[in-house]
């Protein structure tokens, strides 16, 4: 009999998670609403059991089936603290509603899944005082699971900050107190996350674990590493990169001449944010750091979200933008990973996906170790 473990991976993008979990686990149902996002899994993938549409037109049916893991990452957009705070009202981020009603469905006509993961920002945790990740947790719980949650930030794995909320949700008749420590204790446990426990309701603190899982080992490749040989960004002119200079901050500036004083090729990355000046008008502002570490993903808009790969050598400076296959990477994507053609499909799919080998560091420590007592159970039985 195939115990191979199966799961339903929720606003799916390009198919990051399952480019985790391709090698131990067996993609059932995968659904995403967004066309670009879906010709991409498909050349990944196939289209095996991809579902393109609204997932509140998702056939209930199709959850009628013995699945162990739901994955779910749903849009951001509203719970981040670049957007307007909309959180779980807002148009994009609200649809956590609808996807909620389908897992309600599946559990009632019992075939609840073993885990539910559920990945965003963590500004989850903020927006409208945590009342919004109050609301998500208590729903987990209603339908019969203990719930935890992690925030994992990107650079312990690539060299790239991104820090993110995982959400664990564990079917209540399985026991994992294995994997739960009595306090938050551990490098994921951030004091954010702590201090939303404190606060939060009766009924979660009542079916709360804080999981155990080990630091990481392996340190993350530099970003030097990750530098494309042939990239399909062109160097920007001298005047352009004159340009970036004069939008640069003292403190910015300052690490563009300690850069120099090395006499050695120091690569960092340069982002544009909107900052206001003296008079309080919004001016935008571009800002460096060359601390190995990529700044945060994001999908592009109007050019300004999109980072700028700033090469120093001494005097020269040269810069552009991050090339398609270096922000594959930066989303620990494999090298056999097909990117889409168009340079802003390639930005806003990396931007709104998941981080690969953090879907992997959960699998090892969290998923595998529930899907042992599965098979457990099985050979009893």
């Amino acid at each position: 009999m195939d115990h191979t473990p199966r799961y339903a991976e929720f606003f799916c993008g390009g198919g990051m998670v399952r480019a985790a979990l391709q090698e131990n686990w067996h993609c059932v149902l995968a659904n995403d609403i967004d066309e670009m996002k879906c010709r991409v899994y498909r050349e990944n993938w196939s289209g095996t059991g991809l579902f393109e549409g609204d997932v509140a037109s998702l056939d209930p049916e199709f959850l009628k089936q013995d699945i162990d893991l739901y994955w779910a990452s749903s849009p951001c957009q509203d719970f981040s603290l670049a957007g307007k705070g909309l959180g779980l009202e807002g148009a994009r981020s609200g649809v956590f509603k609808p996807w909620f009603e389908k897992v309600r469905a599946a559990v009632k006509a019992g075939f609840a899944p073993r885990v539910i993961a559920f990945e965003n920002v963590t500004g989850l945790m903020s927006r409208r005082a945590g009342k919004d990740l109050d609301h998500v947790l208590r729903s987990f719980i209603s339908l019969g699971y203990k719930v935890g949650a992690l925030e994992i930030d990107a650079s312990h794995f690539v060299p790239q900050s991104r820090p993110r909320l995982f959400i664990i949700a564990v079917r209540r008749d399985i026991d994992a107190t294995t994997l739960c420590q009595p306090q938050a204790r551990g490098l994921f446990c951030s004091p954010r996350l702590v201090r939303f426990h404190g606060a939060c309701s009766r009924v979660i603190q009542k079916n709360w674990m804080w999981f155990r899982v080990p630091s990481p080992t392996t340190s993350p490749q530099s970003l030097e590493n990750v530098l494309d040989t042939d990239p399909d960004t062109p160097w920007f002119s001298d005047e352009h990169v004159a340009s970036l200079l004069s939008m640069m901050s003292s403190p910015s500036l300052g690490r563009i001449e300690a850069a120099k004083a090395t006499n050695r090729t120091v690569v960092g990355t340069l982002y544009k944010r909107g900052r206001p000046d003296a008079a309080g008008q919004v001016r935008q502002r571009a800002e460096v750091r060359f601390d190995g570490i990529a700044g945060c993903l994001r999908t592009p808009a109007g050019g300004s979200s999109r980072q700028t790969i700033l090469i120093v050598h001494g005097d020269k400076i040269e810069a552009r933008l991050l090339s398609r296959l270096e922000v594959s990477r930066l989303m620990g994507l494999p090298a056999t990973y097909r990117m889409p053609a168009r340079y802003n499909d390639a930005y806003r799919l990396a931007g709104d996906g998941v981080v690969v080998p953090i879907v992997r560091y959960l699998d090892e420590h969290i998923f595998q170790p529930i899907l042992l007592k599965r098979l457990v159970e099985r050979e009893v039985a």
